[in-house]
């Protein structure tokens, strides 16, 4: 039996860091993954012709070091890659109502663009070996 997860998407907010009472990092972010919608086995148009699509948001949760990697290098609009697991919990709120939830643990995160800050960087300090000549 296997919990495996992999979404490629946008994050959608700036990921956020707090820190439990045991010492605990935990940083969340929320990614939003798109996909052509369908309709009788063919993918729906608009008026234009472009593709429909239907976007979901995942919450994704991290901890510790890759929860400190991303709160240090990840923004708002970047695409990356996430591969973890998917957990539900359970809750019973103010009002004694049961609540739940769904999040993806995430066990590795692969920046797939670059935050938009180190795009406008100075050009000349980007690493060019492929210009090198030997």
């Amino acid at each position: 039996m296997q919990n495996i997860v992999i979404l490629a998407g946008n994050i959608g907010q700036k990921p956020e860091t707090r820190t439990t009472q045991g010492g605990t990092n935990i940083t969340n972010f929320s990614l939003a993954t798109s996909r052509p919608r369908l309709s009788e086995g063919r993918v729906l148009r608009d008026e234009n012709g472009y593709r429909v699509m239907d976007t979901e948001w995942h919450r994704i949760t991290c901890f510790n070091g890759l929860g400190k990697t991303v709160a240090e290098h990840c923004e708002k609009g970047m695409k990356v890659l996430v591969h973890g697991r998917i957990h539900y919990s359970k809750w019973i709120d103010s009002m004694g109502n049961d609540r739940y939830g769904c999040e993806i643990i995430a066990e590795k995160v692969d920046f797939l663009s670059r935050p938009k800050s180190a795009e406008s960087e100075n050009p000349e300090l980007v690493d060019r070996d492929d210009e090198i000549p030997f």
